[in-house]
């Protein structure tokens, strides 16, 4: 007879593995190649207090919404809507919210587990010394050789399909032998490993650099695009909107303090994108580099390689950064792919193995999408965008939001001040009062304004890199701009166009090469190609 707390789809069997579970969710590459080129170029230190401030006005909310939601429940996060709805009597139509997410945590994890494949392939290309003292043009072609080159893209596939059989392994043994046993011992492992990283940057680099770049208070860069951009980040880097947080909540143990994990692990978060900054900023000043303006694919697969090439026994020490990277990508497409199955359990009561096999065999099908995305189907353009291009813009800018949006207005609006109040279980008055308007009132209209500035930004970059769509005038300059730099090796790279937010990397050859060093593939990834918010 199962006791009170486990449920149809699982549950966890100490107290202590939400929070870990929670980490191993939020600490996602956007950490490693979003973070700090943001705090770097926003203010340093000050940056980081208003991201702080973003993070417990409008994400620590809904976080706590999702997560209660699924305690109080004990389902996914379409069951749980579907309970409400009926309890409150209101319009079906609001378990589309439910229905969403779980689309969302599918688009995402597809081409998260792209990602994750680069990681796994650099772990190995760093321990055969692939890297050691070479310059910016050959990390380059050892990135596009990978990625965008047709005629090897079945390694690439193979890569892919590694990566996402460690996934599905850990997820077909079950919640409490595959998913809490991994996250016990996986993330206290990435942590670790981070903090032995760290401390070998501090010992070989120059930390002070690192603190003038991250810690150090900028005013003068400080401005309201900060507001926007801190904004965004606090938003897209937490997981929001994808149902994780709900089936987590569902997953509990009795006892678990749900609300004061969740605060550390918003904290921990922070601590570990402030830590990975500095460990970049401090290796690369020793090395005579800099990172200033990089991120995501020029950050994290050519500039850092580069930079950490330079330093002894560089072989051990690349294939650690990115097994480190390859952990956190692990962890968090563990972490979606659990409403998905449990969505596809309560569904069709099917066994946890076999829904944890076809949904991983999904996902591979469509992770493929992506990964064609940026070499065989590069050429295939729907008003200037690839595949992976409109999947991340349909995910970040319309999926993601609307979720938050529906489930913020539902729970604020809907349902009864006593409902509520035992959704949310204990705390202090001021802090439901607070969170009961927070819900109704900042979290709408925030995430409607992230949401609305998201799609225009994508379709204006749609727009400069050719597209014919019926929202985009004549040719910007901008346009002319980019053609010349990917079209005339010899263009100058200052150039180019500032990187423009809410962006999530670029696969360019970074801004330091020197003039006559080749430009990366075209066929590869260009600027704001990758999903901001995606791990």
């Amino acid at each position: 007879m199962p006791t009170p707390y486990q449920t149809p789809i699982g549950s966890f069997t100490r107290k202590s593995t939400f929070f870990w579970a929670a980490v191993g969710a939020t600490v996602g590459l956007a950490n490693l190649w979003q973070f700090p080129y943001l705090a770097s170029l926003h203010g340093g230190g000050l940056f980081i207090l208003l991201y702080l401030g973003c993070l417990l006005l409008v994400t620590l909310p809904i976080m706590v919404t999702e997560a209660t939601i699924g305690r109080y429940s004990r389902h996914g996060i379409v069951l749980a809507l579907d309970g409400f709805v009926r309890s409150a009597k209101v319009s079906r139509a609001w378990v589309l919210a439910g229905r969403f997410s779980v689309i969302a945590a599918f688009l995402v994890l597809s081409f998260t587990a792209v990602f994750g494949a680069i990681a796994l392939a650099y772990v190995f290309f760093g321990a055969m010394g692939r890297f050691t003292d070479v310059g910016d043009a050959e990390a380059g072609r050892i990135l596009s050789g990978l990625v965008s080159d047709p005629k090897e893209y079945r390694l690439f596939m193979a890569w892919h399909a590694l990566f996402l059989i460690l996934v599905i392994w850990v997820s077909v043994q079950g919640v409490v032998k595959g998913l809490e046993r991994t996250l016990r011992v996986v993330v206290p492992g990435m942590l670790l490993l981070m903090l032995g990283l760290f401390a070998l940057s501090a010992w070989q680099g120059q930390v002070n650099s690192a603190v003038s770049q991250i810690l150090a208070m900028h005013p003068e860069d400080f401005t309201f695009e900060s507001v926007r951009v801190a904004l965004f980040h606090a938003f897209f880097t937490l997981g929001l909107g994808m149902g994780v947080w709900t089936i987590f909540g569902a997953y509990t143990a009795v006892g678990t303090s749900l609300k004061r994990s969740l605060l550390a692990v918003v904290l921990i978060d922070t601590l570990v994108a402030i830590l990975a900054g500095m460990m970049m900023f401090s290796v690369a000043a020793s090395g005579g580099g800099l990172l200033d303006g990089e991120r995501g694919f020029g950050l994290l697969f050519v500039s850092l390689p580069v930079t950490l090439g330079q330093l002894p026994a560089s072989q051990f020490v690349i294939a650690a950064v990115f097994l480190m990277v390859v952990l956190i990508v692990w962890t968090t497409s563990l972490a979606l792919m659990e409403p998905i199955v449990g969505w596809f359990r309560e569904w069709t009561g099917a066994p946890r193995g076999w829904s944890a096999l076809l949904v991983g065999a999904v996902v591979w099908f469509a992770g493929l999408g992506t990964l064609l995305s940026f070499n065989v189907w590069a050429g295939e353009r729907l008003a200037g965008g690839t595949l992976f291009r409109w999947v991340e813009l349909v995910t970040g800018g319309l999926l993601i939001p609307t979720v938050a949006i529906l489930v913020s207005v539902f729970f604020g609006w809907k349902l009864t001040r006593s409902l509520s109040r035992r959704i949310l279980g204990e705390g202090p008055g001021i802090f439901l009062v607070t969170w009961t308007w927070v819900m109704r009132l900042v979290v709408p209209v925030v995430v409607l304004f992230i949401g609305v500035q998201y799609m225009v930004s994508s379709l204006a970059h749609l727009c400069d890199s050719g597209s014919d769509g019926l929202w985009c005038g004549q040719p910007s300059v901008l346009t002319e701009i980019e053609g010349q730099r990917l079209d005339e090796p010899n263009a100058s790279v200052q150039d180019a166009p500032p990187p423009q937010l809410p962006a999530g990397g670029e696969f360019d050859v970074p801004k330091h090469k020197s003039p006559q060093e080749p430009a990366s593939d075209r066929r590869a990834p260009k600027k704001d190609e990758i999903l901001y918010h995606s791990v």
